[in-house]
């Protein structure tokens, strides 16, 4: 490892540490999010859905899709799995009765908050030890890495399937 003067990283190195921790934490995420989905009687899938239209509000069902990266034909068999499971509903807009708007029910999201509650203690821990700014460049930085992976993922979906070509034996 290259050190400059100070003992500090290379920028290199701190990019390399950044990207390798951001491929950790977008792996536990979904390590958690499926240990989740499995006591609650959802597919990860799901949950992620649910927790997005949680913070969303009621929204359509294509908003929700675009926001997902999920075709409207698989985003409504997500909230037909939701509805059945008594985690969510439509319901016509009353500003205009022709839109169906989707929303959480809050009493049956509040049955998953205490599955998350110890990992939100820590979290809330280990906040106190960063000062104001520091959370704010983090949150800059989260965000923005937010909307790069959500053009990723539009980018991907323009992409054809990568051939599952059968990997010789040596």
């Amino acid at each position: 490892m290259s050190r400059s003067a100070t003992n500090r990283p290379s920028r290199q190195e701190l990019l390399g540490a950044l990207n390798e921790i951001l491929r950790k934490v977008s792996a536990q995420s979904v390590l958690l999010s499926d240990t989740v989905a499995a006591r609650v009687g959802l597919n990860s899938t799901d949950l992620e859905c649910l927790d997005l239209l949680s913070l969303a509000g009621a929204t359509t069902a294509g908003r929700l899709a675009a926001h997902t990266g999920l075709t409207t034909g698989a985003m409504t068999a997500v909230i037909v799995r939701l509805e059945r499971a008594g985690f969510a509903r439509r319901r016509r807009d009353v500003k205009d009765r022709r839109r169906v708007l989707v929303e959480a029910l809050p009493r049956a999201v509040g049955r998953i908050q205490p599955l998350y509650e110890p990992f939100a203690a820590q979290l809330a821990k280990m906040h106190e030890m960063y000062d104001d700014r520091q959370l704010a460049v983090v949150v800059e930085y989260l965000s923005r890495s937010l909307t790069v992976a959500n053009e990723h993922v539009a980018w991907l979906q323009s992409q054809p399937p990568v051939s599952r070509r059968r990997v010789r034996k040596m």
